[in-house]
Order: C-alpha cells, then structure tokens, then sequence
C-alpha cells in the first residue's frame, strides 16, 4: 500500500511540474513571442509575418487618455517611415473588438493598422502593466525597446532612432 501511495505521489508531482512550466519573459534583447491577431478587416495577421522590418508593436485601448493622446503621433511616425522596413501594429485591448476601435478611428479621424486582443491574452503575455505599452522590434523581432506609457512618437530624435534600427547591419 506505501509503495502504491509514493508511486501516486511522484506521478502527481511529476504532472505539476510539467504543467507549471513558466514562458520566458518578454524582455529587451529577447525575441518578441509571436502571435496571431485579428485585425479590422477579420484577416489573421501574424507578428513573425513582418521579420525584415523595424515592428512598431503598441498596446492600447479607446477609453485610456494616455493612448488618445499619443495616437496622433503614431500617425505621424507612420507616415514618416512609408515607404521603408517598417510596419506599425496597434494592440486594441478594447472589449468592444472592431466595434469600438472603428469608431474610435472614425470619431478621431486617425487611422492605424489595428489587431484586435479582445481576450487580452497577447498583452497578458507580453507582461503589459496597463495601456498604452509598446515595443520595438528589430529586423530579426528582437525587442530593441520597451516603452511604458504616452510619448511623442514623431519627435525628430525618436523618427532618429527608428532611422537607425532600420540601417543595414554589416
């Protein structure tokens, strides 16, 4: 009977420890964890599609004064980066889906390639504190940059910055 009760207990140990296994953290200098969206128009997007490309990866939702505010400047920094290696993804964590990120667009006159994290589990993953957060990708999907909370995105030093991810590596 002892025998079959330690033969119980090392199976059940050995089960929680194979189902506890933690994912690494989402981290400066680590590759982001790829991820399938959906973005306004119901097509599947996946992160690791934009590989080559300096990925703009921002998390944010219509009701946060924070992410209102800076949502003009992500316009602009994406207008200013057309035409290069460059790709912006705004994380709606929104409730309402497309609903609400649509009208927020159409009330602000912004527009942005949006994905939509209804369930938050992406933003779960990636560690997020609260809105707005964002990250920076490198052309490999290495985390280059972590930002909590609003900032000017087309500030001449930061349009600098992304300038110079985008160069070749030699």
């Amino acid at each position: 009977m002892k025998k079959i009760i330690f033969a119980v207990m090392i199976l059940f140990s050995v089960a929680v420890i194979g189902c506890s296994r933690q994912e690494e953290p989402v981290i400066e200098g680590k590759v982001a964890p790829d991820f399938t969206l959906k973005d306004l128009a119901g097509r599947q997007v996946r992160l690791s599609d934009f590989r080559g490309k300096v990925v703009f990866l921002n998390f944010w939702a219509t009701w946060c004064p924070p992410c209102r505010e800076e949502i003009p400047s992500m316009v602009r920094l994406d207008r200013m980066m057309a035409g290069k290696p460059f790709q912006m993804l705004a994380v709606s964590i929104d409730e309402g889906g497309k609903d609400a990120v649509k009208r927020f667009f159409k009330n602000s006159g912004a527009a942005l390639p949006a994905l939509l994290d209804t369930d938050q589990a992406i933003s779960k993953r990636y560690g997020t504190t609260g809105v707005p957060e964002t990250f920076i990708l490198d052309k490999k999907g290495v985390i280059v940059k972590k930002v909590v909370g609003g900032m000017d995105w087309s500030d001449p030093q930061v349009v600098a910055f992304f300038n110079e991810i985008m160069k070749p590596q030699m």
